[in-house]
């Protein structure tokens, strides 16, 4: 029976604490908040976090004090609930790698940066040597972003069309990188149809 009567102590006590009872607050928490530190060091937090971690616990209880359901659990099972689930918010903060800065990658091979460099010349190259009109194709699909159809609707020309000059295009271009792999000499221009 003494402890069913502890219990509805704690209850009335919590009951004044939702109605935001200073004096019961504070008798809540010289009760609780040294059996609370004791259980997060029991369960491995070191003093400091303890402390802090429980003055956080008794925090939540004074400012969720009205979510408290006697019907639901007694005062201290809803107390060492919250401390429990802080406490595992505390590992998994503790557990969490640091992230890497991102501005610390290596810098890239300068044989790599050139190799992309010549790549670059050699495509602008063959992008120059296309007729005007497998020019301004290319360059709609692939630095606009442009779709085919939309290329069509926006040009008036049919989609057949666009389509065909964007894949002589880019066989041309296939054609003369591989060309230029190949050989570091100039190749012949390709003739400029007027398709």
């Amino acid at each position: 029976m003494g402890a069913l009567r502890v219990q509805d102590d704690w209850v009335r006590q919590m009951a004044a604490v939702k109605s935001g009872d200073r004096a019961a607050f504070a008798e809540v928490f010289r009760h609780f908040a040294p059996r609370v530190k004791g259980f997060l060091m029991k369960s491995g937090a070191n003093a400091a976090q303890a402390e802090d971690c429980a003055q956080d616990v008794l925090a939540t209880v004074w400012q969720k004090a009205g979510l408290y359901d006697p019907a639901k659990a007694s005062v201290s099972t809803w107390i060492f609930t919250i401390a429990r689930n802080r406490l595992i918010d505390m590992a998994r903060r503790d557990r969490r790698p640091e992230p890497e800065l991102l501005d610390q990658e290596p810098e890239p091979d300068q044989a790599d940066v050139y190799e992309t460099a010549q790549e670059n010349l050699r495509l602008v190259a063959a992008l120059e040597q296309l007729p005007e009109k497998q020019r301004q194709l290319i360059r709609r699909a692939y630095w606009g972003e442009l779709t085919q159809s939309e290329i069509a609707a926006e040009t008036g020309l049919p989609l057949g069309t666009i389509k065909s000059r964007i894949r002589l295009a880019l066989d041309r271009l296939r054609l003369r990188l591989a060309e230029g792999s190949a050989t570091t000499t100039t190749t012949p221009d390709f003739p400029k149809d007027k398709t």
